[in-house]
Order: structure tokens, then C-alpha cells, then sequence
């Protein structure tokens, strides 16, 4: 039996890291844009909090009833039909692939100022993101291990640089253009006006504060579920809460918010107002480092869902094999891989992307927790004696979760049908190729 590694420190960091990429970076100046005041801003950013608390304790419980390798396939396989695990959690993977293109491709744009006057150019940005998933396969071949010492040290890296932007409040004056609108505009025009900015704000709110869920994916590898996996959870997500108000409350303070909600490279804004050019230089350093930790932790947890799924029979056997030494799950690992350097040609405009992701999040974060009511029901982990983590206030706060969400995506798919239809399509398609596959398979026998 493989001895699991994962202490609570470890299981903490990484749900930071999950958590924490470089949408905190850019998301506030579309979350500002989207809101229109600075009191329906602020209130989005506590709400997102609240909802992914909710979220977390939610996937804390599950976690811990359930803690297998690839937890987020598995719930939807156990508590639904195994279509519906293998389109969401296809989809979920090529979105994941997709976001972490594009945050390299960000972090290479960062580091693109030492070596060009003016943008990097393509070819540059595309061999920084291919060298970056290269050098984290490999570090993720040689084990969990060692690939959670690496997201340590970067994580404390990230959190070190947020930390360093919330040092740019201590400046004099506000780099940014001094707010024109008059004060009558930012008072709310009625509920209507207020609900619907609450709601666009929230997508990307929602996208900053996604990921944590992934965490589960990890529940076969740490160190008594039952005690670590609601702690490190939690912890990281309170973290979480308090970084991202800080640096909002930061934001609008340096930068005004008028300015914010079309400012450009918000933290070398921050930054250069604290330090001058040098600390710029030194922050886009940081920022780079900070998009390596991103990259890492989802080569760490998105092999992970592969692997259950081929457990299951639904993907080849070849995506559950490990390494004997290392036990790297190699071909999931080396699959997951070859689609974020893939869809390194198909990345869009951050906006779009973001109402991309979080369409097609909702759907997996409203159906994988409620699979908690459906745990509850069949006793899962209950069986054994063993004692197991049951959260409090159950079941509103996986109700508020589970309603958040499919809020958000009804907002949408009022402010951007389009992308929803999208969405809705690439589901769909999954789904149909899940019955062929099975199809193809019962005519062979």
C-alpha cells in the first residue's frame, strides 16, 4: 500500500495555489467594469468569498467521506450516470488546459520586457509556455513529493508578492486618473440595476476564487482525511478571502476606481508607485514565478481526474499507469501536457475566456455539490466506523453554493449567449461521444 504524503501544510498551499493564479492580476478591472460602483465591487468580491467558504466546507465533507485519487471525476461517476462524470469532467480538463495556456502565455508577456522594447512576440510567448509545461512535467515525474515541495516554495513566492503590492497603500497620492464621475452616479439606480451588476460582477469574481474544488482530486494522497482535508481546505480558503480584500481594497485606493476599471498591468502599476522601474522589474520576476506555481499545481491534480476515469474503463487503461519508482501517473500526465502546448493556439480575450470557464465551472461546481446530499443518503463513509468530517449548517451552505453558481450562469447566458451556446455545444459533443465509445465497445464483444 502507498504510504499517502500530503501533510495539512501541504494540502493548504495547494488549494492557495489552485486558487490563487494570475486572476487576481486582471479579473479586478472586468469585475470593476462589470460592477459600475465601488460598493457593489466590494460587495461582489465578499459574496465570491462567502460563496466559495460555502464551496469549500462543501467539498471538505465530500473530500472526506470520499477520499479517493481523482475525488472530482469520481463523485459526479458515483453519484450520477457515468456520462454525465465523463462530459463534465472532459470539459472541466480542456478548460483547465486552456486556463493554463493562457496564464503562461501571460507570465511569458511579463517577462517579455527584458528582452523586447514593446510586446514579445508570438513565437517568444509560445516557447516561454512550452518550456514552463516542460519543465514541470518533468518535476511532477519524479512525484507527488516532489512536485509539493516546488508548489511550497512557489506558492510562498505568490503570497510573498501579494503581499508586497498591498505595501503600495503606504504611497502619497494615487497613480491612477483622478475620478471624474459624479457622485450621483455611483449610488444604485434601483434593486433591478443593482442585482444585475451584483450578478456580471460575480462572473468574474467567480473565476478569481475557482479552483479550490480540485483539491479533492487529492483526498487518496493525504494524511488522515478525515482531520486534513476539512482543515487544509478551510484554511486555504480563508487565506484566500483575506488576500483577495486586501488587494481590492488596495486597487481602489492607488488606483481609483474609475481609473481600475480600464487599467492596464494593475500590479506594475502598484508596484512602480512603491519602488519606481526597479521594483517593476523585481514584480515582473515575481509574476513570472507565480504563473510557475499555477502551471504546476494543475499538471499535479488534472492527471489525477484521468487517471479515475481510465480506473473506471471510460479512457484507456494506458492513462492509470504509474511510474514504479516515482509513481507518476506518466500518460495522463504526459496527455494533460500535450493539451495545454495544443490549445496554446486556440487562446482568446480574457473576458471571453473567463465567461468560457466559469459557464461551464458552474455546471460542474452546482452538480459535483450536490453530490454531497447523495453521500449523506447512501452513509457514505460511515460504514467503516471511522470517524469523518460532517460540516455544520448542512444543508444551506450547499444550497447558497449550488444556487451561487447556477446564478452566475444564468448571468451568463443573459449577458453572453453566445459563449454559453458554446459552452452548452462542447457538452453536448462529450456527451454523444460517450455513448459511441460505449457503443463501439459492447459491438466488439
Amino acid at each position: 500500500m502507498t504510504q499517502k504524503k500530503l501533510s495539512l501544510f501541504d494540502l493548504t498551499m495547494i488549494v492557495v495555489s489552485l486558487t490563487v493564479g494570475m486572476g487576481i492580476f486582471r479579473t479586478p478591472v472586468v469585475a470593476a467594469a462589470n460592477a459600475g460602483t465601488p460598493a457593489v465591487f466590494f460587495l461582489a468580491w465578499l459574496t465570491g468569498g462567502l460563496v466559495a467558504l460555502c464551496g469549500a466546507l462543501t467539498y471538505a465533507e465530500i473530500g472526506s467521506r470520499y477520499p479517493v485519487t481523482g475525488g472530482y471525476y469520481k463523485i459526479f461517476s458515483y453519484g450520477y450516470h457515468p456520462s454525465v462524470a465523463f462530459a463534465v469532467n472532459c470539459i472541466i480538463l480542456v478548460s483547465n488546459a486552456g486556463s493554463t495556456a493562457l496564464v503562461a502565455v501571460i507570465g511569458a508577456e511579463y517577462i517579455g520586457h527584458f528582452f523586447f522594447e514593446g510586446p514579445p512576440p508570438e513565437i517568444f510567448k509560445q516557447g516561454i509556455t512550452i518550456g514552463a509545461v516542460a519543465v514541470f512535467y518533468i518535476v511532477n515525474m519524479l512525484g507527488i513529493k516532489m512536485s509539493s515541495r516546488v508548489q511550497n516554495a512557489l506558492i510562498l513566492i505568490k503570497i510573498s508578492l501579494i503581499l508586497l503590492l498591498l505595501l503600495s497603500v503606504f504611497g502619497t497620492q494615487p497613480t491612477g486618473l483622478p475620478d471624474t464621475v459624479p457622485a450621483s452616479a455611483h449610488s444604485f439606480s434601483g434593486l433591478p440595476a443593482f442585482l444585475k451588476g451584483l450578478g456580471v460582477g460575480l462572473i468574474a469574481v467567480s473565476f478569481t476564487y475557482g479552483g479550490y474544488q480540485q483539491s479533492i482530486n487529492f483526498g487518496g494522497d493525504v494524511q488522515s482525511p478525515s482531520r486534513v482535508m476539512p482543515k487544509g481546505i478551510t484554511y486555504g480558503i480563508t487565506i484566500i478571502i483575506l488576500l483577495y480584500l486586501s488587494i481590492n481594497f488596495v486597487y481602489v485606493k492607488v488606483i481609483g476606481f474609475e481609473s481600475l476599471k480600464h487599467a492596464d498591468a494593475i500590479a506594475a502599476i502598484l508596484i512602480n508607485h512603491l519602488f519606481g522601474p526597479i521594483g517593476e522589474n523585481i514584480l515582473r520576476v515575481l509574476m513570472f514565478l507565480s504563473v510557475l506555481a499555477y502551471v504546476n499545481v494543475l499538471l499535479m491534480s488534472n492527471p489525477r481526474v484521468m487517471y479515475a476515469m481510465a480506473d473506471e474503463g471510460i479512457l484507456p487503461a494506458a492513462f492509470k499507469k504509474k511510474t514504479k519508482k516515482h509513481d507518476a501517473i506518466v500518460w495522463s500526465l504526459t496527455a494533460f501536457s500535450l493539451v495545454i502546448i495544443i490549445t496554446l493556439l486556440f487562446t482568446s480575450a480574457v473576458e471571453k475566456i473567463i465567461n468560457y470557464t466559469i459557464f461551464l465551472d458552474s455546471i460542474g461546481m452546482s452538480t459535483s455539490a450536490a453530490c454531497l446530499f447523495i453521500l449523506r443518503k447512501r452513509r457514505v463513509g460511515e460504514e467503516s466506523g471511522k470517524e469523518i468530517y460532517r460540516m455544520k449548517l448542512f444543508p444551506l451552505l450547499p444550497l447558497i453554493f449550488i444556487l451561487a453558481y447556477m446564478g452566475v450562469a444564468a448571468s451568463i447566458v443573459l449577458n453572453d449567449p453566445l459563449t454559453a451556446a458554446y459552452g452548452a455545444l462542447i457538452l453536448a459533443i462529450f456527451f454523444i461521444v460517450y455513448f459511441v465509445v460505449r457503443y463501439s465497445k459492447s459491438r466488439k464483444k
